[in-house]
């Protein structure tokens, strides 16, 4: 199932409406409930503009120029090794909140099986 094409121009819109509808308190949800596209289409739309370096939703993807190519310069190597750095460190953090989502489940298992388990003695049922 192919999935449905939006202009630039139209996302913007939706994303305009979509600040306007989180400003008033509503959930992502609702949010993208309103706007006619799926939560990840939703999310999707929100880091393409914000990657852009607009910062906000102001300007299409396709409107953004690219930067002209310039040579590499001290100010550029630290920027690099800065990337660099962030990468490593994002790599922890995403195994660290993997590593803490499957205690989460082995705790929630434990739970589980606790509460299934029959209270008092076996055989002397009341």
């Amino acid at each position: 199932m192919a999935g449905k094409r939006h202009a630039s121009e139209e996302i913007l819109a939706k994303l305009a409406q979509a600040d306007e509808l989180a400003a008033k308190g509503k959930t992502q949800r609702e949010i993208s409930k309103a706007l006619g596209v799926s939560i990840m289409t939703y999310h999707r739309w929100k880091k393409m503009v914000n990657t852009r370096g607009t910062g906000r939703s102001e300007r299409p993807a396709t409107v953004v120029a690219a930067e002209p190519a310039t040579e590499p310069t001290a100010g550029s190597a630290l920027a690099v090794g800065e990337l660099k750095r962030l990468e490593v460190e994002n790599g922890r953090l995403r195994r660290l909140v993997t590593d803490m989502l499957l205690e989460k489940m082995r705790l929630e298992d434990e739970l589980r099986l606790c509460q299934d388990a029959p209270i008092g003695r076996p055989g002397k049922g009341k």
